[in-house]
């Protein structure tokens, strides 16, 4: 079994994905837009050339999405996409892309769970937590 993680995009389905791909790597797996599929009909005719599903896999995993038609859709949140970086310079370089154009929720600093941690929404409304957790080790407790 594998999570993944599918967002529902306001109509910028292709450039948000556009800009994972660069921030983060990996390849695009998919990029279907409504037209020439049979959801062609069921979406405003101006809607038809954006993003039906989209698919962005890095180091195993996949961050999928589509744009959401006027009135289909919500408005994201209730939850943040955690990425857990290799070392601080990534985490670093990671939150500051992300962060072009969006809010910072929590600056990316060391905390007594992480060498660096950080919270952000991003220019899409794109909830994201950067942690890189180092030598720094928080003992989550739990189920075993």
């Amino acid at each position: 079994m594998q999570l993944n993680h599918y967002l529902f995009l306001d109509g910028r389905c292709e450039e948000a994905f556009a800009r994972y791909q660069q921030v983060l790597g990996g390849t695009l797996l998919a990029m279907i837009r409504h037209t020439g599929t049979p959801a062609e009909e069921h979406v405003p005719p101006e809607w038809r050339d954006k993003i039906m599903h989209a698919c962005l896999e890095t180091n195993g995993q996949r961050l999928m999405g589509s744009d959401t038609p006027p009135g289909r859709g919500s408005p994201l949140g209730g939850f943040s996409i955690q990425i857990a970086a290799g070392s601080v310079e990534e985490a670093e370089r990671v939150f500051a892309a992300l962060g072009q154009g969006g809010t910072i929720a929590m600056p990316i600093g060391q905390t007594f769970w992480a060498e660096r941690f950080g919270m952000l929404t991003d220019a899409f409304g794109v909830p994201w937590m950067i942690i890189f957790e180092g030598a720094v080790k928080f003992e989550h407790g739990g189920a075993e």
